[in-house]
């Protein structure tokens, strides 16, 4: 099976959900579209950034991920600054003031920031005032969401929850946590009253200027998912940034099919966690031991995959026995182990399976190389003590998560259609 530069795959997936809700409750699939980040429509969009620019913002904004969820035991939260892959535009309040968000599914708090400002850092969309809504109500300390289980650092002002985020960078949040109405889509919107959000009167560091704060997709409590009741989530993310890649919400967003491969989602934590056995490379099975229970997190946010190292080594040393053409370094230092082709029509690349837990995934070129020049492909995986089953392997699949049954599901799909 054969690729070609010419038909190269996305970067990264910071992509702007604008769609319509059909339902509160979330009773039948909704579709909405799915920006790509370096596409014209993106409020990313830069055309002055080179080939070589893009895939080191790939690669920091992956390594960053990574290493908070590495440490996510300490005392800061598990979260990068740019948060997840989505630009998201919503209104918030009573009337409708509308914010742009960046959506991650590996946080749970929605928050945008708020006037007055004690603190905020420079955001492009006007920040949203409370003072101004009908319905603006902050939560009394005694509120059973004003808690550690929650929120991190929760707090209490003359009777008032607050919340503080302190992120790897040194950036942070804070504010008063409180209850708004929300309401998403344009053309028959949706709303929800009394969505638990956080007021961020305090938030500085390096997040963009182009959004107003986060919305957490995450499992927990507080995630805009768990408010609104949607239980089934699917995507299918194309490799070309000329076409709209697609998310599907509710309860009819079920990836289902005889291609589909399901694998159970780990008990145990709060992501979206599963469990690779092994990689297979052609019919040569990579011997790998001590295998952990939910060592991979499926994210969208993270552009390349990351492997436990001695998966990772044992891959390189069978991709070397089949691919016979020279190694060489990665020209923009970015990726680790590269090929010079020479002629990239003539190669034939090795199919890698990913062995999960409950069944193997067949990833076909597009998703395990990465063309860095005309004829330099580079494999898009690291070495890495925590696991990522990034957004290059998941191209020209339908993901889908089951929240009920506790399971993601892999199907073979062209996203482009």
């Amino acid at each position: 099976m054969s690729i070609s530069p010419n038909s190269q795959y996305s970067l990264c997936f910071a992509l702007s959900l604008l769609g319509i809700f059909n339902s509160l409750i979330f009773s039948e699939a909704t579709t909405l579209e799915l920006i790509h980040r370096d596409s014209p429509l993106s409020p990313v969009y830069d055309p002055s950034l080179t080939h070589a620019h893009r895939l080191r913002n790939a690669l920091h904004h992956s390594l960053d991920r990574v290493n908070s969820f590495k440490h996510a035991n300490r005392t800061k939260t598990p979260l990068q600054t740019y948060g997840g892959i989505y630009f998201m535009k919503y209104s918030i309040g009573t009337p409708p003031f509308e914010v742009v968000g960046i959506a991650d599914t590996g946080s749970d708090l929605i928050w945008t920031q708020c006037r007055p400002c004690i603190r905020c850092y420079k955001q492009t969309p006007p920040i949203f005032d409370p003072s101004k809504s009908k319905s603006y109500h902050t939560l009394p300390c005694k509120s059973s969401f004003c808690s550690s289980r929650y929120v991190e650092s929760p707090g209490c002002s003359k009777g008032t929850c607050q919340y503080y985020y302190d992120y790897f960078d040194n950036s942070h949040t804070a504010g008063n946590l409180a209850t708004e109405t929300i309401t998403i889509g344009n053309e028959n919107p949706v709303t929800s009253s009394k969505t638990v959000f956080g007021c961020a009167h305090d938030s500085v560091g390096t997040f963009p200027s182009f959004a107003s704060g986060l919305i957490g997709l995450g499992r927990g409590k507080l995630s805009l998912l768990s408010q609104l009741g949607i239980r089934k989530l699917s995507y299918c993310l194309t490799p070309s940034i000329g076409n709209t890649s697609k998310i599907v919400l509710g309860e009819d967003a079920v990836v289902s099919g005889a291609e589909v491969v399901r694998t159970p989602l780990a008990t145990d934590s709060s992501k979206y966690r599963i469990t690779l056995e092994t990689l297979s490379v052609g019919k040569k099975r990579i011997e790998f031991e001590n295998v952990m229970e939910g060592n991979m997190a499926v994210d969208s946010g993270t552009t390349f995959t990351f492997l436990p190292p001695a998966l990772y080594n044992g891959l390189v040393a069978a991709l070397d026995k089949t691919i016979r053409y020279p190694r060489v370094v990665d020209p923009h230092g970015v990726l680790k182990h590269c090929y010079d082709i020479g002629e990239p029509e003539k190669i034939i690349f090795p199919i890698i399976t990913a062995h999960f837990k409950g069944g193997d995934v067949k990833l076909k070129p597009i998703n395990t190389f990465f063309w860095v020049t005309d004829r330099v492909v580079c494999l898009s995986m690291f070495p890495s003590e925590v696991g990522f089953f990034g957004n290059i392997a998941q191209l020209n699949f339908w993901v889908g998560y089951d929240l009920e049954a506790s399971t993601v599901s892999f199907k073979p799909a062209d996203c482009t259609s």
